[in-house]
């Protein structure tokens, strides 16, 4: 099981793409297209912060449980990422004091319960792609999506900055697997073909030791 980190717009769901015609694997991905509580949420966060987080933790179990029963799996959002994205919201008063520990119990128990089940509850591998925050909004204004916008909501340009800045700590921090950074600055793999290559191989060596 290999998992792709990064905050919005690193280059997940490309290199998820990527990987998997590369290892011949199933990808797993985040939903975002289909997610009628994400649109509400940039309209209302505090209205919808929660709300969102409980759906994508439910999804992210459900890929989990689904991941189990195939060979090379490629995840393109970690589960472990989920409390940073929430309480980054929460930090922005986008949460209650009563929601978040609602979340961090529920994620708890969760993470329990896959412990003692028959499902792989950590992954063989983390991938953490790191960009820079100027590239982080580039990234967000090139692929168009109306409600990520900055330009409609200026108050996105702060949780973006949170979110961004606590990312580099977070990795440091995760000692659950094997794990790889990517300076998604420097390689630019969802633009440019030898970048790409690059980390493919990257991503490669770093298997062979695992």
């Amino acid at each position: 099981m290999i998992v792709l980190s990064g905050t919005i717009g690193a280059g997940k769901t490309s290199l998820t793409n990527f990987l998997t015609d590369h290892l011949n694997s199933t990808g797993f991905y985040e939903s975002v297209d289909d997610n009628e509580i994400l649109p509400l949420f940039y309209k209302d966060p505090k209205k919808y912060a929660f709300l969102l987080q409980i759906y994508f933790l439910n999804k992210r179990l459900d890929a989990i449980k689904e991941a189990n029963g195939n060979h090379f799996n490629v995840m393109d959002r970690s589960i472990y990422e989920d409390s940073l994205l929430f309480h980054s919201n929460a930090d922005l008063g986008r949460a209650t004091e009563v929601e978040v520990d609602t979340y961090d119990s529920l994620l708890d128990n969760m993470m329990e319960q896959l412990e003692n089940s028959n499902y792989q509850k950590n992954p063989d591998l983390l991938i953490y792609i790191d960009i820079s925050f100027e590239t982080m909004l580039s990234r967000i204004k090139k692929r168009g999506r109306s409600f990520e916008q900055i330009d409609n909501d200026p108050s996105l340009y702060d949780y973006y900055k949170t979110l961004n800045s606590r990312y580099s700590e977070w990795f440091d921090n995760y000692n659950y697997s094997p794990k790889l950074k990517i300076d998604g600055d420097k390689y630019d793999f969802v633009e440019d073909s030898e970048a790409k290559e690059q980390v493919i191989k990257m991503i490669d060596d770093k298997l062979k030791t695992i």
